[in-house]
């Protein structure tokens, strides 16, 4: 999900129709809270934003709303309201989770009238009382505390509003930003072939073999290849080679694209040997636009949108299918509801997958490849079948289907890690933390080792947020990636708390090995209920340089059927994921601070550097940049403007400088070469 701790359904941009009160005190729950924007779950009014009954530092409450951080409920007093009451805290669902930590916020006409300060698990319930006279609008957040949003259950309760009289209250989750226009900086593709994406390409012996050529220009093309090794073929009308090699060793291959107006060529090194996804993986996840509202036919919708809209030409490659493939524990949703299990103890999809391996071939038809989500423990993250004492089964139905990546999600085994019932039917779904290293990294040892005795290559990305310092031993569990973070939501402190935060698992990132600071929130993001990112353009500029940078994977998470050019624009642009998909895997780390600049040097396959200046403020920042010693750069360089692709100086280390206009929260991206 976004991977866990996150179930996130509840995001909307809908003003809800008006409710009218006649008695002088208006409940917040007799307002539409579902509205709210928020970072995990579904809001519930009356109840916890799992489900259940209210309850903080072990006080129930019969009346409030369950949210999750950061979380927004907006509402449109009009100035008729005389003052609002509550009572805030963390619900004690969150099992006493010491990463359980946020702060209520009552905003009101963009001023904060109060604060309620860091509440963690088990603090006793805190009073509101808030004077709104002459407010007309009132703002309801919920934010993170500054340590991420896992096991931030929130509750506002007893909350109500006095008034003088009946009056109409509108609750909408709509955050109105100040208008930002989105600008693009990427150019127009040219009609002449160009071949985009990695230069090297890693495969087991004895597995399929499935690459598409990404590459741009006008069709039709015609694709070829020399040096091909036996064992492969090339569809010279797709660009997809296919095939089986059976031995180890590398092969240097030419490949090429044609068409009315050129030809371009490639160098391209095929590794047939032990280690796979030599560069970050690349592709969409159905979790922060469809949640638990995912299907077969979402899927395939997306899989034919990156293809329609020219991402496959760009090494956009994996199509995922997060958390509620499988049958739910308790959903009263009938396409949730069926066995688990068949009779030998297999997985059994729910009825919006109807045939598993027919998706997989479906996706693999358009020269994409196919990912499945799961769990160590009992139950995924959103309460379905999972893979608990099934692991080899499992392992071996992924790869019978066809599948070629898997995000195993921590989850419910937390409860098994620290001593719980492993078999109780209401074992919570996101449980504690590892204790310990031996407890973090045995699931997945177990699940790497059967992945690995497959026919097939499949990525295995662990997705246990960081715990145990899991880069010192994901690659032991033949692990390809692993998430260094907590989740990520569409708000600039998310973002840049997670992404500006990855220096300490730098050194450990190598082919084969990637550290994920979780997946992309640009686009139409929503976790159910979709809304255009909260992320501003230049923030968005920031996001995508930086993932790149730092080699990580890169895995969108919008609905791909409502791409817009702005969004086409982050996502298709060569010379950036070109730094993503560098050979050398080398991760970017920060080299210089200075007040809110943030520099940060990525070594490449080439000999060249890449920096990218970025701007922490508020306010844009302008300077002459001559501080080349702290990045150990002497000598002279061409410099090259990565996200207009064009170059933009010539340097001399010992006498001269770089003008920057970096925007706020915004980026400068470069790229030097040195002239000799």
């Amino acid at each position: 999900m976004n991977s866990r701790f996150s179930f996130v359904l509840g995001l909307s941009l809908a003003v809800l129709a008006p409710q009218t009160v006649s008695a002088e005190t208006v409940w917040l729950d007799q307002l539409d809270v579902r509205s709210a924007i928020q970072g995990w779950g579904e809001p519930h009014k009356n109840k916890s934003v799992e489900g259940h009954a209210l309850t903080i530092g072990g006080k129930e409450f019969t009346r409030g709303f369950g949210t999750h951080a950061e979380s927004i409920l907006n509402i449109n007093l009009g100035g008729g309201a005389q003052s609002f009451f509550a009572s805030v805290g963390v619900d004690d669902e969150v099992n006493s989770n010491a990463q359980s930590s946020v702060e209520f916020f009552v905003i009101g006409d963009g001023k904060t009238l109060w604060s309620s300060g860091v509440l963690r698990a088990n603090d006793a319930a805190k009073s509101c009382e808030v004077e709104l006279s002459g407010v007309k609008s009132l703002t309801l957040k919920v934010g993170d505390a500054g340590d991420g949003v896992n096991f931030d259950h929130a509750d506002w309760v007893d909350a109500k509003f006095e008034t003088a009289g009946a009056k109409t209250f509108v609750a909408s989750g709509e955050e109105i930003p100040d208008p930002v226009a989105p600008y693009i900086l990427t150019p127009n593709q040219p009609a002449t072939p160009r071949i985009n994406g990695a230069s090297v390409f890693g495969v087991r012996p004895g597995s399929p073999f499935l690459f598409t050529i990404p590459a741009t220009g006008e069709r039709p093309m015609k694709f070829s290849a020399k040096n091909l090794p036996n064992g492969l073929k090339l569809d010279a009308k797709t660009g997809h080679i296919t095939g089986v090699l059976k031995t180890k060793g590398e092969f240097i291959v030419t490949l090429r694209a044609k068409n009315s107006l050129g030809t371009a060529e490639k160098k391209f090194r095929i590794v047939v040997g032990d280690q796979i996804a030599l560069t970050p993986p690349m592709g969409w996840n159905s979790w922060n636009c469809f949640a638990g509202a995912v299907s077969e036919e979402r899927v395939k919708s997306a899989a034919d949108a990156l293809v329609k809209s020219g991402l496959i030409n760009h090494g956009w490659t994996y199509i995922n299918v997060d958390d509620f493939w499988q049958n739910h524990r308790d959903s009263q949703d009938p396409t949730l509801r069926g066995k688990f299990r068949d009779e030998k103890g297999f997985i059994v999809p729910n009825s919006r997958f109807p045939d598993m391996k027919g998706l997989a071939d479906y996706i693999h038809y358009l020269g994409l490849k196919a990912g499945l989500y799961s769990s160590p423990g009992p139950w995924t993250c959103g309460g379905c079948a999972a893979s608990w004492q099934h692991e080899e089964q499992d392992a071996q139905t992924y790869a019978q289907w066809g599948f070629d990546y898997l995000k195993y999600d921590w989850c419910s085994y937390g409860e098994i890690a620290s001593g719980g019932d492993p078999n109780a039917k209401n074992i919570p779904l996101w449980g504690k933390t590892a204790t310990n290293d031996a407890g973090a990294i045995y699931p997945y040892k177990v699940m790497g080792k059967f992945l690995r005795e497959q026919k097939r290559d499949i990525i295995f990305s662990l997705c246990q947020y960081g715990m145990a310092d899991v880069w010192n031993w994901g690659g032991s569990v033949n692990g390809n990636c692993w998430r260094t973070t907590g989740d990520i939501v569409d708000t600039w402190r998310s973002m840049s708390g997670i992404g500006f935060k990855q220096d300490k698992a730098a050194p450990f990132a190598k082919p084969g090995n990637w550290n994920d600071p979780d997946m992309l929130i640009v686009g139409q993001v929503g976790w159910g209920r979709t809304h255009p990112t909260r992320l501003t353009p230049d923030e968005q500029y920031t996001h995508i340089s930086l993932w790149c940078l730092l080699s990580a994977p890169l895995l969108i998470g919008c609905d791909m059927t409502k791409l817009d050019d702005f969004t086409l624009s982050l996502l298709s642009n060569d010379e950036v994921l070109a730094l993503d998909q560098d050979a050398l895997g080398k991760e970017a780390r920060c080299v210089l601070t200075n007040g809110d600049l943030r520099v940060y040097e990525k070594e490449l396959e080439d000999g060249g550097r890449a920096l990218g200046f970025f701007n922490l403020g508020a306010k844009p920042a302008n300077l002459d940049f001559n501080n080349f010693a702290a990045l150990n750069l002497t000598g002279t360089f061409h410099v090259r403007d990565l996200w207009r692709q064009k170059n933009a100086a010539t340097v001399d280390t010992a006498k001269d400088s770089l003008p920057l206009t970096i925007p706020a929260h915004g980026v400068v991206l470069y790229k030097l070469a040195p002239t000799k």
